[in-house]
């Protein structure tokens, strides 16, 4: 089983828990349930495990990236498809006592079961996956990355420009639904432009994701309807967070040996 500190910066919405130990019978939570803005736990005396993980909240207003992403598809996007994506995760954790106490991006591991995933990978995945989105952007985002994260890009691209056509071509080649990702290839120790299908994120091969994007048609269609090259690109020019891409460099580098010369993060 994968450990979260081998992830390098989890994205994990997993609520606290102790005492898992696997062979064992699980102990008892709180019984959470659901509301506007995510789970609490109910008085003790309801014996009944309801959930596992939390519906974390974007790190900023559902307002803040408008104009270039409206409020009204993160309240469709987020409060919607994400909001099932928990809720269906933990009625399936429901039935699992092995899985009870993983980190999330532990069962997004276990549960890929290299190349054969189990019933709960999609929604562990994908629970993984928008959270990992949601902090991939930020208001005023976009423009050029800085510092180290910059050198990073044109060591092993080329140049920006390289890059970032290689991402918009990777994120307008990808058939049916998907992400698009900037990843770090622990074993080559370079950045590469990565795609994957439907809820399969970098993960489950060990590389390490620096920004991610979701090309899933309900993430642009409200703003862009079939427009996916504005999309593409008004993400890169406006929403892409490079301050949190440079933090993941910065601890990705704690795993990674980049080499020389050492790039600095900041």
């Amino acid at each position: 089983m994968g450990s979260c500190c081998n992830g390098a910066f989890s994205a994990s919405s997993h609520l606290s828990v102790t005492g898992f130990s696997q062979g064992f019978k699980s102990p008892k939570l709180p019984r959470l349930s659901k509301r506007q803005d995510g789970w609490f736990a109910q008085p003790p005396g309801a014996s009944r495990i309801c959930a596992y993980y939390g519906l974390r909240t974007p790190p900023y207003k559902l307002d803040a990236l408008e104009p270039h992403m409206s409020q009204r598809t993160l309240e469709m996007h987020w409060g919607g498809h994400h909001r099932n994506y928990v809720e269906g995760l933990n009625k399936q954790l429901e039935k699992s006592e092995i899985l009870y106490g993983c980190t999330l991006d532990e069962l997004v591991k276990v549960t890929y079961n290299n190349g054969n995933p189990s019933p709960e990978f999609n929604n562990a995945a994908q629970v993984w996956n928008h959270d990992f989105f949601w902090e991939s952007m930020q208001p005023g985002g976009g423009s050029m990355p800085e510092l180290g994260v910059l050198q990073q890009i044109e060591k092993d691209f080329g140049s920006y420009t390289n890059f970032r056509e290689k991402f918009v071509e990777a994120a307008l080649t990808l058939f049916g639904s998907g992400w698009v990702w900037l990843v770090l290839k622990r074993e080559e120790r370079r950045l590469a432009v990565i795609k994957t299908s439907n809820a399969i994120c970098p993960l489950v091969w060990d590389d390490i994701p620096i920004i991610s994007l979701d090309m899933w048609e309900h993430a642009y269609y409200l703003d862009y309807k079939n427009d996916k090259g504005k999309y593409v690109n008004v993400f890169m020019n406006h929403l892409v967070s490079w301050n949190v891409a440079m933090a993941r460099m910065a601890r990705a580098e704690a795993f990674v040996n980049l080499g020389e010369p050492k790039i600095p993060i900041a």
